[in-house]
Parts: structure tokens; sequence; C-alpha cells
């Protein structure tokens, strides 16, 4: 070994030594700090600490809270959440200058895709496949909450969701284990950083622990019921994902869990959580999901409030069962003193971590409120991250990319209406300052170049109407008839040389209590969209969704579909941009869309059955099938098209037999055929073709996306080890098998290159 090696290493291992010694430097005045004002605290205070009231702002469950300010006098709040950012610095000062210990709050909002700039929704989002742009708008929304004085998000939600019924498939990252658990990473890097203490970074708090995406009939709050093999196979790798990266807090789940309601259940949030899973921080429950236990049939206040502590909950979101029920519990033995100190120590660490009794008021910095908030670099980054987010559907013809010097009859009820860009779950959005679909075209083309025209209602039912236009999102109804609104689009269309269609969903129909049992575009917009056809133009149908839908009829007949979610702050401007040919369509689905309702719940990664359908099948007897619907999907996991062409090559395998020790290396060509500069997510599968119990028929397993300019060709290398090829088993062991492998690397879940491999 050389000098300078030598010294390279001594000095590495020097640095090491020194960061460790900091480390425990930091956790022994931490745990000193704690320890000396614990004990301070009268259990009453210890229980403050445990009472996260809502601030009055938002309310969204069935419990509110009043004399928040005596209460902090008092010292029996810990925190605040979704309070207005003006009302934040007096808040604080009154815990820290009026309560008897000076304890400083902790203020947290549902941040969940961008505070006032807005992103797309978490599902638009996970159809980047893009982790450093995800990052990127989680980092965002951490700068400019952290400058208003929230310094605690209640996200990234990682559920897994195979049911598009369910409103919150909105706000997660579609069915995948694999592509979840990246998103979560990501997301908990972009909102807490490196360093919790600077200030503009915030606590992130991974939700909802547990299972919350497979409830059953996809009606929210409901009941779930799993193996705990498929829990650990199929559900669980997001969360944990999180907390391998280090977030700060969990959010309880309103389901069960092997029968037990999960803000009670002890071995997922004790046994599963803290001891398995290594997790330091602190848990929180969702909106009044403890008293809400009692509906489940667990008992009074009292006893359900005992539950949770035993269970390891640490935070009582609104309900104030903690506050009000555990101190006599303690004294009738059900919870003990050690518990609720536990609990309360955990609030003051993540407090301690944020910095907060160092500062108090480090988050409430007015020259920040005015220069990194909804700036214009932010606006940037919102507009190129949406354009990412963007699936096209079908593209009839080469309708897309539209010319700019195009006349355009814009037509729908989503083509003016800036305030349902934003989507669900945007709390803290000044929905005015979106970009209406309308606004974007006419950026592009001009005023006259765009005609517009409603033409539809989102629903011709006026009651579902008035409840999806609440949170300040209107739909403003035309109370004209069907037959006069279309009539005026026909016209409107008769000079103009192509037709867009802004329809399908308004931003709160989907989202928390918005589930649906009927996923198809309501009939009144469906209508329009016929006599849009008769018109004989070409017609672009902008699809506005939080979900997956049912579209086998707009599929059959609309010649070009562009899948926008709901895009966000900047939504008008990104899907112009790639409607014009700006920017080149890349997002890919992250759940896959049905034919029907009836084929509900539908995802790529399935098993077999013992009957299997061959493939490309439609209708045999005694086969698993059905008899008025094939069982393929309408569009599949991984799908989306491009305005150019890709080709992919025959897999290179480094080697066909892999040893448990070794590494395998599949290499795949990619070349960019068409006419066009674009980006393509390739996708990576495996199929363990014979296990010890039964397989799924593909998994995600590696994923990339390149960008190829026209005729440019790359090739994409990505690596398998045996982690890779693991699985839970039966005693819940986490290990591979050997045996023969399939590996299939494409555009899609769908298609692609396949190549076989042997793990010994």
């Amino acid at each position: 070994m050389t000098k300078r090696i030598l010294l390279v290493l001594l000095t590495s291992l020097a640095f090491a030594a020194c960061e460790v010694k900091k480390k425990e430097t930091s956790d022994n005045g931490q745990n000193s700090f704690i320890d000396s004002l614990m004990n301070e605290m009268t259990l009453e205070e210890k229980l403050g600490q445990l009472n996260l009231p809502s601030s009055g702002d938002i309310v969204t469950g069935t419990a509110a809270s009043s004399d928040i300010g005596e209460k902090i006098r008092a010292g029996k709040v810990g925190g605040l959440f979704n309070i207005n950012a003006s009302k934040i610095k007096a808040v604080q000062k009154v815990a820290v200058e009026e309560s008897r210990l000076k304890i400083p709050l902790i203020f947290g909002m549902d941040v969940i895709h961008g505070y006032k700039t807005l992103f797309p929704i978490p599902l638009g989002l996970s159809c980047s496949w893009d982790m450093d742009l995800i990052e990127q708008s989680a980092r965002v929304a951490a700068v400019e909450a952290s400058a208003d004085g929230i310094c605690w998000t209640f996200s990234p939600m990682v559920d897994i969701s195979r049911d598009p019924r369910w409103g919150r498939v909105s706000e997660g990252n579609g069915e995948d284990p694999f592509l979840g658990s990246a998103i979560a990473r990501a997301m908990v890097k972009g909102y807490q950083g490196d360093d919790l203490t600077q200030n503009n970074t915030i606590m992130a708090c991974v939700k909802h622990f547990a299972l919350y995406g497979a409830i059953e009939a996809g009606r929210d709050y409901n009941t779930v019921d799993m193996s705990r093999m498929r829990m650990f196979n199929e559900y669980l790798a997001p969360y944990q994902a999180a907390v391998d990266a280090g977030v700060g807090s969990v959010m309880t789940s309103f389901n069960e869990v092997d029968g037990v309601p999960a803000s009670a259940n002890k071995w997922l949030m004790t046994d599963l959580l803290r001891d398995q899973w290594g997790f330091n921080g602190f848990v929180v429950t969702d909106y009044t999901a403890i008293n809400e236990m009692s509906a489940h049939g667990l008992g009074d206040l009292a006893t359900v409030s005992g539950l949770s502590l035993n269970a390891g909950v640490d935070m009582d979101m609104v309900g104030e069962g903690f506050l009000t029920t555990l101190k006599k519990s303690m004294e009738d033995g059900i919870v003990s003193e050690a518990q609720i100190n536990a609990a309360c120590r955990r609030i003051l660490k993540a407090k301690y971590k944020l910095g907060l009794f160092e500062d108090p008021y480090k988050y409430c910095d007015e020259q920040r409120q005015k220069t990194e908030i909804f700036n214009d670099e932010h606006r940037a980054k919102a507009r190129e991250l949406a354009a990412q987010t963007l699936v096209l559907l079908k593209n009839q013809d080469q309708i897309l990319p539209l010319k700019k010097e195009s006349k355009i009859a814009l037509v729908g009820p989503m083509a003016d209406n800036k305030e349902n860009m934003a989507g669900t779950w945007s709390v803290a959005g000044d929905f005015k300052k979106s970009i209406s679909l309308r606004e974007g075209l006419e950026a592009v083309v001009g005023q006259g170049n765009v005609v517009y025209a409603r033409g539809a209602n989102i629903t011709s039912d006026s009651l579902l109407e008035k409840r999806v236009s609440i949170f300040g999102k209107p739909t403003y109804r035309d109370n004209r008839s069907e037959s006069a609104m279309i009539s005026e689009v026909v016209k409107a269309a008769q000079g103009a040389d192509v037709i867009v269609a802004a329809v399908g969903e308004s931003a709160e129909m989907s989202g928390e209590s918005a589930s649906r049992s009927d996923i198809e575009i309501p009939e009144s917009q469906r209508n329009l969209l016929k006599a849009l056809l008769k018109t004989g133009k070409p017609v672009v149908m902008v699809l506005f969704t939080g979900r997956p839908l049912a579209m086998t009829w707009e599929n059959e007949n609309i010649p070009s579909i562009l899948n926008v979610w709901f895009a966000g702050s900047e939504a008008g401007n990104a899907i112009s941009d790639v409607l014009f040919g700006d920017v080149n369509p890349s997002g890919k689905l992250t759940a896959t869309f049905p034919q029907n309702v009836g084929q509900v719940p539908l995802y790529y990664n399935h098993k077999n059955t013992g009957r299997p359908l061959p493939e490309g099948g439609w209708f045999q007897k005694f086969r698993s099938n059905y008899l008025d619907v094939s069982n393929a999907p309408l569009y599949p996991f991984g799908y989306g098209l491009s305005y150019t062409t890709f080709e992919y090559g025959d897999l290179s395998l480094s080697t066909d037999s892999l040893t448990m020790d070794d590494e395998l290396t599949v290499s795949v060509k990619v070349s960019n055929t068409g006419d066009y500069d674009g980006a393509e997510v390739v996708q990576l599968y495996v199929r363990d073709v014979v296990g010890t119990i039964t397989r799924p028929v593909k998994e995600l397993k590696g994923f990339e996306k390149i960008k190829l300019a026209k005729g440019e060709s790359k090739t994409v290398t990505f690596t398998l080890s045996k982690e890779d090829l693991a699985f839970y088993h039966q005693d819940m062991s986490f290990e591979a098998e050997p045996g023969a492998f399939k590996v299939f690397v494409g555009p899609s879940s769908a298609e692609g290159k396949e190549a076989d491999f042997y793990l010994k």
C-alpha cells in the first residue's frame, strides 16, 4: 500500500470516527435536554404534548376543538395543523412566552403535492418515473411551506392501491411496490433534506400505516383483510422504504389490520414498525382515528385511547382521547406512566431535531415569505415536471402535436376552470393563480385562434355536481339545456382546424371521501364527445382525472387522447407544451386502466390461477375469464405513447446461470426510430417460474428514463442480485429460491423482450 493511499485511508477513518463522535455528542445533548425538561413536566403537560388539535381552519372529520389558546397556555397542546400561516407566529408566541414550560408547538399541514406552487397530484407525479424531479417537487414544497411557518407535512402517502373506485388513489403512487418504494425515498429526501435543523426543510410523515389502499369495494374508510405474506410481498415495501430513508413520523390508517384497527394494532405499530424496522420517530393518528375505533366496536373513548397508547401511538390527532382519559387509565393500571413518558419523549425529540427549542420562530421568516413562495423559479419547475407526467394514451393519424398556426375549438367543462387545475389535497394553494387550459392555449396561438364553448356540465346530476364542488373548486354549472350547450359547441367548431375537448373528472371527484362506483366519464360529457365526432373535425380529448377511468368507448372512438391528470399551478402551460410538441410526452401509467368497472381490481403483477386463460385469448369455458369482456386491461401498467417511436434490441445477459453471491447484468439497446427527440421509460420485470409459494406473473425490478435524440441509440443496463429475486415465505423469512427465472425489458408491463436465466 502506498503512503498516499494509506494517508487517504487514515484520513477517511478519522473523519468517520469524528462524525460518529459528533453524533454521539449530539444525541447525548438531546437526551440530557429532554431528560431535564421531562423532570419538570407534570403528567398533564406530558399528555398535552400528545395532543394535536386542529386549528379549525380546515375540518375533515367529525370533531373540532375549541379554546385552543387557553389549552396552549395550560400546556395541553403539542402541535397544530392546517393553521393559517398568518397566525403561526402569534400562536407560537403563546406557547413559548405564556405557558409554564415554554415548550414550542410543532406546526403541520397537508402539503401533499406542493404548497403554494402546486405540482401534479401524486398519481400524476408517479407517471413521470423521474425520481430526481419528484424529489425536487418535495424540495420546493418544503422550501415554501417552511418559509410560511410549517415544519411538518403529512406526506408522502405511499398506500398501494389496485382499485380505482377508491378516491384516494389520486393521492398515492399507483399499484406497484417497487416503484412506490423509490418514490417514497425520493419524497422523504426532498422534504427532509440532509439536516432537519435547516429552516428550509420540514419533517415528513409517511402514511397511511398500513394497507389503506386495499380497502374493500373501493369505499373509503372500509375494511382491509389480507394474509401476512400478501402484506409483506405486495403492500408494505413503500412504508419500509420511507422508514429506511429516515422519515421522522408515521401516520396510522383508518382501516383495520388483522381484525384490529391500525391505531390500536400493537403488532403493526410496535412489533413491526419499531422492533423489526427500527423506526425511531413518532406515530400520529389520522383525523379522529382513535375516537372512530368506538364505531369499529372496540369500546368507549377511554378504552380505545388506552389501546392506542399501548399499541405504540404517540400523538392523538383532534380526538383528545389521550388528553382527557389517559390520566385515569394510568391510575387504573390500564396504561403505564412509562408509556406516556415514551410517547412524550418522542414528540419532544422531534421538536429538538427540528431546532424548535433553539429558535421557536425559525420558520417564521418574513423575508423568505416574500421571495421563496410561488416565485418564478418554482413555477418553472412545476411546469417542467407537469409536462413529464402527461400520458399520451392514443394518437391515431398523428393528430398530435398540434400546429401552432391552428385554429382551435376548445370545449368541455374543464377547458376554462382555473380552480380545478390543482386537483385534490391542495389546501394551501391559491387556485385563481393556476393557469387554465384556455390560458395555456391562448398564450401559444393567440386569443383570436381559440374559440371557446363549454358544451357540457361535469355531470347532468346537479346533486352529484354539488358534492364535488367543494374546497373552493367550483364547477360553474351551466343551467342551459344539454342540447343548447351542444349546439353552441357545434357552431364554434365549424371554423376550427381541430377540436380540443377538456373532459373527465373535476378536482374533487377523486380524493378523500370521493369513492365512485361508476368510473366512466359522465354521460353528459360523452354526449358532447359524440356530437364533436359528428362534425368531422379531428378531436383531441384532454382527459382530467384523479384515477384510472373505464374508457372503452372513448378509446374506440376518439382519435387522440392525452391524460393530463390534474397538473397543478402551471397546468395550462404544461398541457400546451405537450399538445404543441414543445415537450414530447413521456409519462407512463402507474395504475392499470380497466375496460370496465367489473374487472376491478385489475393490476399487472397478479398471480396465475390453476386454469389461466392463454395469453391474448378471450373466452374459453372452464378457464378464468369473463363471458362479456376479455381479461386484458384497456391500458396496462407502464403504458404511454410518444410522438416518436422507440425500438428495443434483443436482451444481453452477463450470464444465464447466476449464483447467490453474484450479480446479473441485463442490457438492451434502445433506439429512437421516429421523427422527434424524446424520452423513454425502459422497464425491467422478472418472473420467478417455480416457487414454494405462488409468484406473480411479472414484477417490476428496475427502470430508467432515458432521453434520445432522433436517430440516437443507447444501451441501458440493469443489475439484478439475489435481493431483487427474494420474497417473503410462509415463515416470513425473506430470501431468494434457486430455480428458473424470466426477465422482460420493454416499454410497458404488457410488451418487451424476454430472456431466461437460472439462480443456483
